[in-house]
């Protein structure tokens, strides 16, 4: 089913963020995954011409397929490939470039070392040769993780200028992200006289939302235990993590290309939920359930690969310095979460558009700067 079109427009979109993206050419790499289909939805709002750069999708639906955003230029490629890549940039010659590819999922990177380490580190610097070679490129925002940080056993929550550490291979991959991304920004775009690109990273908590059917992941799995009947293994039912809407990053690391647009904003960001929603595992769970009836739970097979205990993010240099902070509690993101799963499960309807215009009404209702009108 595609997406409809229309109801977003009538919220004058293309004028957030300060109308900067209309008409931009704007590259994303990872579009086929699940926040960088939602990222296409939104950038094709907001009147930029946007490019991918990605695998094909690895799931079965994808969001990337039901969007069905013909007006996408979708270039399918390995960011491995550094040949691939620097074709892509040169092509295209991005003025933004929104990096979200990577392998992403902690527990395929205990089975698969070698190909997260080249994906996620390897590949970020095959695009910022890339970049380098592009005269256009004015800013690029790297989407890492708040697994970058070393764990903490007081349970304070991270701030950006925390020591970077991770004990799973998904997780030291990003944290290295990060160090290629600042000596990029130190070696090669830095100096007297220097403009641009502009480089920043920008570090989310868990996301959720309509559209992923990742493996090994939360929310998909509960999904696929309520559609087949069968009892969700919770793996680590007491883990406690920052639970938001993938419209929230997304917000974020929009604001972020339009302060790197503006020439400010370099640096490392952290986009995650206010308090309330840091949740451990079992109480997202059990909120989840009341949406929808029925589900079984399981404890998992004991010897799980270690993941952190607590995760926890402070977002206050985002919120002082984008003007950014979360729009949706944890009730409202469980809420839309689950009705988006429901309704495609029960009728094939596709919800994203209708998600992101009350993403964007309540975030102009709440005065939020990059929602209001330019």
């Amino acid at each position: 089913m595609a997406e409809r079109r229309g109801a977003v427009e009538a919220l004058d979109v293309k004028s957030l963020f300060g109308g900067v993206y209309a008409g931009r050419r704007v590259l994303v790499t990872g579009h086929t995954g699940f926040k960088g289909s939602w990222l296409c939805l939104w950038l094709r709002r907001l009147g930029a011409q946007v490019a991918g750069f990605a695998l094909d999708p690895d799931t079965a639906p994808s969001h990337w397929n039901l969007l069905q955003l013909a007006d996408v230029d979708d270039g399918r490629a390995d960011l491995r490939d550094a040949a691939a890549v620097a074709r892509a940039v040169a092509g295209f010659r991005p003025e933004v470039v929104f990096h979200l590819a990577a392998q992403p999922l902690v527990r395929r990177s205990y089975a698969a070392p070698v190909e997260t380490y080249a994906t996620n580190v390897l590949g970020l610097v095959h695009l910022l040769e890339a970049v380098r070679g592009c005269a256009d490129v004015r800013a690029v925002v790297n989407a890492t993780t708040d697994k970058v940080y070393e764990e903490r056993a007081d349970g304070r929550a991270c701030r950006e200028d925390d020591a970077l550490g991770g004990h799973d291979p998904y997780s030291t991959s990003k944290a290295c992200a990060e160090l290629v991304t600042a000596s990029y920004r130190k070696s090669y775009f830095s100096g007297t006289g220097r403009q641009w690109p502009r480089l920043a990273t920008a570090r989310a908590g868990n996301v959720i939302g309509g559209g992923d059917w990742s493996q090994d992941r939360l929310v998909p799995d509960l999904v696929r235990a309520l559609e087949s009947g069968q009892a969700l293994q919770l793996r680590n039912p007491q883990a406690v993590r920052p639970w938001q809407h993938v419209l929230e990053p997304l917000a974020g690391y929009l604001c972020l290309g339009q302060a790197l647009l503006a020439g400010e904003g370099e640096g490392e960001w952290n986009f995650g939920p206010d308090a309330a929603a840091t949740l451990p595992v079992a109480a997202l769970v059990a909120q989840m359930a009341q949406h929808w009836p029925g589900l079984q739970l399981a404890p998992a097979p004991p010897d799980q690969p270690h993941e952190a205990a607590l995760l926890r993010l402070d977002c206050a240099k985002a919120q002082q310095g984008l003007g950014w902070r979360p729009v949706w509690d944890a009730a409202a993101t469980i809420a839309r979460t689950m009705h988006w799963y429901r309704g495609f499960h029960a009728e094939g309807a596709l919800r994203s558009s209708a998600d992101l215009e009350a993403y964007v009404a309540d975030a102009r209702a709440a005065g939020l700067s990059w929602a209001q009108a330019a």
